[in-house]
């Protein structure tokens, strides 16, 4: 018996991985995030067993993963995204760990990417931006220390922010110093849902737009100067004058 984490994507129910969804259509037990993980994603199960997760806390989750141990039943415990990022998985590892109980992680595709591909953006261009910071606004839950966003936003990289849409003025506040007035960045609202919607704009405008928008929740924010760059350096991969293993008639660079 195995508890799969399955990462469902970010709503789009074609935007799952072979694996998951197979295990999704064979595992006698399904325990899925319903606030997050449409029903079509489940569409083809055959389960004994299918429980929304959504009302439920740790204990009777364990609980319920421990009875199907006992029975020899596979678990697909299905999370939204790719369970690695704000899944809540770490806490049902450390369970299972205690009880001995097996578990594999499939990964899913994220929101971020699910939203980068909505506004057509590569994150990441030459001498543009070679990082992206993955983050979430510490409004209830404080963050650790050194990962406030202000200090995050130095680093002027692209920028991915969850659960932050409700604080936007706060948010535009910190990255203000950092990104300056003229930064684009974009919210996108349900990404590869069928009622997603987004807004692009700068950090001098974004607040009038979402708000002329109404989001108010599952949102993320993206920020960054790759939202607009045009004017930007080619890569090296695909340069003329590049030499790697592939392809041999450059004289440039081996990387």
């Amino acid at each position: 018996m195995t508890v799969y984490f399955i990462g469902a994507g970010p709503g789009d129910p074609e935007l799952i991985t072979v694996k998951g969804q197979r295990l999704i259509r064979s595992c006698p037990v399904i325990l899925y995030a319903g606030s997050l993980v449409p029903e079509a994603v489940l569409q083809g199960h055959s389960a004994e067993l299918l429980v929304n997760t959504a009302e439920l806390h740790l204990s009777q989750i364990i609980t319920l993963l421990a009875e199907a141990h006992a029975k020899g039943q596979d678990v697909a415990r299905v999370h939204s995204g790719d369970p690695s990022l704000y899944g809540a998985i770490g806490e049902q590892i450390r369970e299972l760990r205690a009880l001995q109980i097996p578990f594999e992680i499939i990964p899913g595709v994220t929101a971020t990417a699910a939203c980068a591909a909505l506004l057509e953006a590569e994150l990441t261009l030459p001498e543009v931006a070679q990082t992206v910071i993955l983050t979430r606004y510490g409004h209830n839950s404080p963050m650790p220390a050194g990962e406030e966003l202000g200090a995050l936003a130095s680093h002027r990289a692209t920028m991915a922010i969850h659960l932050g849409v409700q604080h936007l003025p706060r948010i535009v506040t910190e990255l203000l110093p950092h990104y300056g007035a003229d930064c684009s960045i974009a919210v996108v609202h349900r990404a590869s849902w069928p009622d997603q919607d987004w807004v692009r704009g700068t950090l001098a405008d974004i607040e009038v737009k979402v708000a002329e928008k109404g989001f108010r929740r599952t949102a993320l924010i993206l920020v960054g100067r790759v939202l607009s760059a045009e004017d930007f350096a080619g890569s090296a991969l695909y340069a003329e004058a590049t030499r790697h293993l592939f392809r041999k008639d450059g004289a440039g660079s081996t990387d």
